[in-house]
């Protein structure tokens, strides 16, 4: 029996460029209690929902200026 999966699915690679973040900051992230719990963990590497990512990084993240913002005008 096979659980359905109600959504798409993201790794840690995946995530990494949703955060913009390098692997061992990544690893901080996860811990935090704010953080998605992984829909579940295999053999190779948990595996997080992508709307729960998506819903962390919308209400727990703060945009980052872009290039455009770091000029002088």
């Amino acid at each position: 029996m096979t659980d359905e999966v109600p959504g798409p699915l993201v790794a840690a690679g995946e995530i990494l460029k949703m955060l913009n973040v390098s692997r061992s900051r990544f690893r901080a992230i996860a811990l935090h209690p704010n953080f998605p719990r992984p829909f579940q963990t295999l053999s190779v590497g948990s595996v997080w929902l992508r709307s729960d990512v998506e819903a962390y990084i919308r209400d727990h993240r703060r945009p980052r200026p872009s290039a455009d913002d770091d000029e002088q005008g």
